[in-house]
């Protein structure tokens, strides 16, 4: 009998998340796990895993093969390079996009989301909340129906927002409350969020719908500290006070609970805003968990607890980190105009603007080359990607000049693409290995890179405003 078991493909498989969602959906469907490091996971019956980088759009496509539904779980809050430049919300527009792309390329049915609550009256958003609403619309961009299950915080082991919490109860026995701590939220606890995710799933029919996501309580983040110190039964003393200073909250946070900054900063802009179920937002037997705040914490912490009681594995061979490098940036794109269009004005503007260090050549088929001083001395040599390329993405591999190291630099690339729904643009360098060493590559060239990105960014502003010099506009 042929097996009829839908193929579901998890992006960020073995995340927080998706490590339980594998669980809640072993033996009901056929899987696919993606991740960076897939290759080092062992497959089972029903779970074959995939290595996947979602910043290449090639990867992406690979690994949405002979999936029949695709579940995007991935945030870029944490540096996938040795050296990152650029704004977490500008990776998740990549990512996304790649994503979105490869699904509509390999025939996905439908996409689930799991995103965030995203008030309906808030004046201005949050940068997290902002960037989960982006992700939302790119997904949805190709056509692929797309349902997102938008959830405030989730209560479970490990994880991100609640551990930031439990700390906090369990390091101080006093605390000084900012306002953002009498912010109503509504928390969910882990299993009603792959609940949601399990029949969103299995769901027969695709639907384009957002969906919030809920437990039964509606409460504060000083009252969830409070029955958090209650489980712990240890007596805290806090004290309000009247206002809401988000770099002491993020400075506070990131000490007292020892949370990467990339963590931690983006979660706590969004602390302002009331994350509750909507009732424009609400699906009956989705948008309502069972599993009380109080429950759901006192599992988590037992988790945790049991998790540490473990015996201690054998520490794992640390091999160096590949010295590459990856920097993203956004600017505005000028009505009427290509991300193709971006990739060759960059190209001219760059010799406009470090005039006379810099002299750059475009071939009949758009291969670039970067020289110092002339083209005699090639600094960077950009081969162009016909076949990968679109009007709305320009693909250039770095294959040369004296300051790519010409052995390590594989997968080295840059690229413009064009953010969809929006007269915006990414420039984005991915994997790119650089021939100095790399301290000196550090303060030198990267710091120069970003100058002239910019340089760029504030002249592309302009170009869109129709406030460019005469000089440069020779080159639209």
């Amino acid at each position: 009998m042929a097996n009829t078991k839908p193929v579901v493909a998890i992006a960020g498989a073995s995340g927080y998340i998706g490590q339980n969602l594998i669980e809640k959906l072993e033996g009901r469907v056929n899987i696919i796990g993606l991740s960076r490091n897939g290759d080092k996971r062992e497959d089972t019956d029903s779970v074959t895993w995939r290595s996947c980088d979602l910043f290449s759009l090639a990867d992406a496509e690979k690994g949405l093969k002979g999936a029949d539904i695709a579940v995007y779980l991935v945030h870029s809050m944490m540096p996938s390079a040795k050296l990152t430049q650029g704004d977490f919300e500008d990776m998740d527009v990549i990512l996304a996009d790649n994503f979105a792309q490869a699904a509509k390329k390999q025939g996905i049915k439908k996409l689930i989301y799991l995103g965030g609550i995203i008030p309906d009256h808030a004046p201005k958003l949050s940068r997290h909340l902002k960037s989960r609403l982006e992700v939302e619309r790119i997904l949805r961009a190709y056509g692929t129906p797309v349902t997102a299950l938008r959830a405030g915080l989730i209560v479970g082991p490990k994880g991100s927002s609640f551990p930031i919490l439990a700390k906090l109860v369990k390091r101080l026995p006093s605390m000084i409350l900012p306002k953002w701590t009498r912010t109503n939220t509504q928390p969910v606890a882990l299993p009603d969020v792959m609940n949601s995710l399990g029949k969103l799933t299995m769901e027969e029919e695709p639907q384009n719908r957002s969906i919030d996501i809920g437990g039964p309580d509606v409460m504060t983040y000083r009252s969830m500290m409070e029955q958090t110190a209650e489980i712990m039964g240890k007596k805290r003393y806090m004290f309000n006070v009247p206002f809401f200073s988000v770099s002491l909250s993020r400075l506070w946070l990131r000490l007292v609970t020892q949370t990467p900054k990339e963590i931690v900063y983006p979660l706590v802009e969004s602390l302002e805003h009331e994350m509750t179920v909507q009732d424009s937002h609400f699906v009956e037997g989705i948008s309502q968990g069972s599993i009380s705040f109080r429950e759901a914490a006192a599992y988590a912490m037992e988790a945790d607890n049991q998790e540490n009681k473990k015996p201690t594995k054998k520490k794992p061979i640390i091999t160096p980190l590949k010295q590459d490098v990856r920097s993203v940036q956004r600017v505005c794109l000028p009505e009427g105009c290509s991300a193709d269009w971006v990739g060759r004005y960059y190209v001219k503007w760059l010799e406009v603007f470090l005039n006379p260090w810099i002299k750059t050549s475009t071939d009949e088929n758009l291969n670039c080359k970067i020289g110092f001083l002339g083209n005699k001395t090639s600094m960077l040599e950009l081969s162009y990607s016909a076949e990968r390329s679109t009007e709305d993405r320009a693909l250039y591999y770095i294959t040369g000049g004296f300051l790519t190291d010409r052995k390590e630099n594989e997968r080295g690339r840059m690229e413009f693409r064009k953010i969809p729904g929006a007269n915006e643009a990414i420039i984005a360098v991915h994997d790119f290995t650089p021939a100095l060493p790399w301290f000196i590559y550090h303060y030198t060239q990267a710091n120069m890179h970003l100058f002239v990105m910019y340089a760029f960014r504030k002249h592309m502003k302009k170009l869109s405003e129709g406030q460019a010099s005469e000089q440069v506009q020779l080159y639209v």
